[in-house]
């Protein structure tokens, strides 16, 4: 699907959007915990997270993330936003939850990425 696609289905905001909406979304990883994003997921997926801190765009940017879906109503500040987009990673917020989030996401063709193991 495409980025542009996404704040239609998720009722969202687009933040920022690098490349007019024409990136496609064919994976994602969600989660708050930053430590699980880094241990856990692959490159080039996107990212659902609640978490509005500048390390989510540093994380994002060692991962090679393409896009970042805010969930929860959660809005990062203009900082974290003009952050993002100096690297060129696409953002949007909405008020739904996670669940809500990756299941709308799922039943439209989105898949998990691989979930790395730590024994990996």
């Amino acid at each position: 699907m495409k980025f542009s696609d996404v704040p239609i289905l998720l009722e969202g905001e687009i933040l920022f959007d690098a490349s007019a909406g024409n990136d496609v979304i064919d994976k994602a990883y969600a989660a708050d915990l930053l430590s699980d994003v880094l241990a856990l997921t692959e490159e080039r997926t996107t990212l659902i997270t609640g978490t509005i801190s500048p390390q989510v765009i540093r994380v994002a940017e060692i991962l090679n993330v393409i896009a970042i879906i805010f969930v929860r109503g959660k809005r990062p500040s203009q900082e974290i936003i003009d952050y993002a987009q100096r690297l060129d990673i696409p953002m949007l917020t909405t008020r739904k939850t996670m669940f809500e989030t990756c299941g709308l996401l799922y039943a439209n063709g989105v898949r998990p990425c691989k979930n790395r193991t730590a024994d990996e």
